[in-house]
């Protein structure tokens, strides 16, 4: 019985210091830089390219109906000498309520923009959340936390910051390497 529980003693170190290694390791606090995240993350520059495409139209039709509204202001100033009481009355009204429907218009249009970029951006914050939450999960994290810069992790050694490889995965898996 002696022989047996000294071999059995040390299987059962053995297995003890590999669990307590194995744990400790796999619960280890671990951080993800979120900014870095969204700014080397290749999808994020395919849909701010597409998303500055379209505010780009979007505020060319403002510029558009801007430039014609001022023409015809330099028009009716031009021919202001020419018009009756009456004709003159009209023009300023027209001119007003065109520059009117122009503000309405853009501001329109800087809400919809404004929109776009909101879903945009949480299009890629979805993507980068359902993969840190899978990559977690793969490797046995209880917890990843997310750092912004604003103060809300202070210090972590580097091994803590797990924001390169899950950048690396991110790409791959967003190229269909993966």
């Amino acid at each position: 019985m002696n022989k047996l529980s000294f071999p059995l003693a040390i299987i059962a170190l053995i297995i003890s210091v590999f669990s307590f290694f194995y744990l400790k390791s796999s619960s280890d606090q671990v951080y993800v830089d979120v900014n870095k995240l969204l700014d080397g993350y290749k999808r994020t520059k395919l849909v701010r390219a597409d998303f500055d495409k379209k505010a780009k139209t979007l505020n060319a039709n403002v510029d558009s109906l801007m430039t014609d509204w001022q023409k015809e202001i330099k028009s009716y100033e031009k021919e202001r000498s020419s018009m009756s009481k009456k004709e003159l009355e009209l023009k300023q009204q027209l001119l007003g309520n065109k520059q009117q429907q122009i503000n309405n218009y853009q501001e329109a249009i800087q809400k919809q923009i404004q929109e776009e970029d909101k879903k945009a951006t949480q299009t890629v914050i979805n993507d980068i959340n359902d993969y840190v939450e899978e990559y977690g999960k793969l490797k046995g994290y209880k917890i990843i936390f997310g750092a912004s810069g604003s103060g809300n992790i202070m210090y972590a050694s580097e091994g803590a910051d797990l924001t390169e490889v899950v950048l690396t995965g991110l790409n791959r898996e967003f190229e269909g390497d993966e």
